[in-house]
C-alpha cells in the first residue's frame, strides 16, 4: 500500500517531557545483570593484563587514538570500549583490533554475554543431570537441564545477526527494525517543527531479529534515555510510560529523524553504541533492544514524503522501505 496521508493517532501519544530524559553515560543505560558481569570481568581482565602482560598494555596504549578529557574509562584494548563506546573519546584503528572476529560470529556483539551465561548455565545443568542419572539410574534427572537448554536455544535464535544488503535508493527511508507495523499516524513530538511528527511504529516479537539499523545515511546528533515502566509493547500507553531511548539523527540537509527504542514487558535493555557526530550509512547497525519491544520512526510532518507501508505489514531492518522522500506529501 502506498499513501502520503497520515491519520492523527487515536490516542495521541504525548511523549515523556524532555526534562525527564538524561544523556546516556554507557551504551546500555538501563544496566542489567549481564552488563554488570561484563564490567566485573573487564576489571579482572585488565588487572591480569597489567600484572602478566605489561608489554601488551604498553603496546596497546601506543596504538590508542583520540582524546577523552577527564576520562573515567579504563581502556587497555578495544574490548574495553564495548560498554562505553558512545561516551569515550578513545578508539583503535581496525587493523589494531584483534577482536573484530567477534563481529563475524553472526551473533549480536551486545548479546554475547547473555549467550555465554545461557550456554554455561546449560552446560552446568547438563553435567549435573548426567551425574544424577548415572548415580540413580533415573532418566528423570535430564528434566533438570530442559529449561536451561530451552533458554540457551532461544538466546541463540534471538541474538542472531543476519547479513543485510540495503537498497541503493537515495530517497528511501528503511525500516530500522524487524517486526510488524502497528501505527502509521501523527503524534506530538518535541523538537520537530510545530511540535508534530509523522510516526511509523514497529512491534518486535521475541522471535524477531532485534538489532536496529540506520534508516538512512545520517549523522548521530544526540540521544536521551528515559526510565519508565515495562508494559507490553502493544499496550496503547507503552510509548508514554515505558523505558525508552530516543536517538536523533540529522541528514546533511538538516532533516531530523528520531528513532525511539521502547522497552516491552520482557525487553528491558536498550542499547545504542553510536558516538555524537558519527555518520553511518543506511542499513548499518547502531543498537538493539533485548527481548521483544517496539521501535518508532519519526519525521517532520509535511516533509515531502510518501508512506509505502501500512498497519499489519511485516518489515525487515535495512531492507523494507517505509517511506520515500523527494515526492509531494
Amino acid at each position: 500500500m502506498v499513501s502520503s496521508r497520515l491519520e492523527p493517532a487515536a490516542l495521541d501519544a504525548h511523549l515523556p517531557p524532555l526534562s525527564a530524559g538524561v544523556v546516556p553515560v554507557e551504551v546500555q543505560p538501563g544496566g542489567g545483570t549481564c552488563a554488570n558481569l561484563e564490567a566485573g570481568w573487564g576489571r579482572i581482565r585488565r588487572g591480569l593484563l597489567r600484572a602478566l602482560r605489561p608489554g601488551y598494555v604498553r603496546a596497546m596504549r601506543a596504538k590508542r587514538l583520540g582524546e577523552c578529557a577527564h576520562c573515567q574509562h579504563d581502556i587497555i584494548d578495544p574490548r574495553d570500549l564495548k560498554l562505553c563506546r558512545n561516551v569515550c573519546g578513545f578508539q583503535f584503528r581496525p587493523e589494531d583490533d584483534r577482536f573484530q572476529w567477534r563481529g563475524r560470529l553472526r551473533f549480536a556483539r551486545y548479546g554475547l554475554a547473555e549467550l555465554v551465561v545461557s550456554l554455561v548455565g546449560t552446560a552446568l545443568l547438563l553435567g549435573a543431570a548426567t551425574a544424577g542419572a548415572r548415580a540413580t539410574g533415573s532418566p528423570a534427572w535430564w528434566l533438570l537441564a530442559l529449561p536451561a537448554a530451552t533458554l540457551a536455544a532461544f538466546a541463540l535464535w534471538f541474538f542472531r545477526d543476519p547479513t543485510r544488503t540495503p537498497t541503493a535508493d537515495a530517497d528511501a527511508l528503511l525500516s530500522p527494525a524487524d517486526g510488524v507495523v502497528t501505527h502509521v499516524d501523527e503524534v506530538d513530538a518535541p523538537g520537530f517543527p510545530g511540535g508534530r511528527a509523522a510516526r511509523i511504529s514497529i512491534y518486535l516479537s521475541p522471535w524477531n531479529v532485534h538489532l536496529n539499523r540506520m534508516p538512512r545515511r545520517a549523522r548521530f546528533r544526540s540521544s536521551l534515555y528515559f526510565r519508565g515502566e515495562f508494559l507490553n509493547a502493544r499496550h496503547r500507553e507503552c510509548v508514554k510510560r515505558n523505558e525508552q531511548l530516543w536517538v536523533d539523527l540529522e541528514e546533511p540537509d538538516g532533516r531530523l529523524i528520531r528513532l525511539k527504542l521502547v522497552s516491552g514487558k520482557v525487553a528491558r535493555r536498550l542499547v545504542c553504541w553510536m558516538r555524537p557526530g558519527e555518520e553511518l550509512a543506511a542499513g548499518e547497525r547502531f543498537g538493539m533492544i533485548k527481548f521483544g519491544s517496539r521501535t518508532d520512526v519519526l519525521v517532520a510532518v509535511g516533509g515531502g514524503h510518501v508512506v509505502t507501508c501500512a498497519v499489519g505489514d511485516a518489515v525487515f531492518a535495512g531492507l523494507t522501505v517505509l517511506m520515500r522522500f523527494g515526492e509531494p506529501a
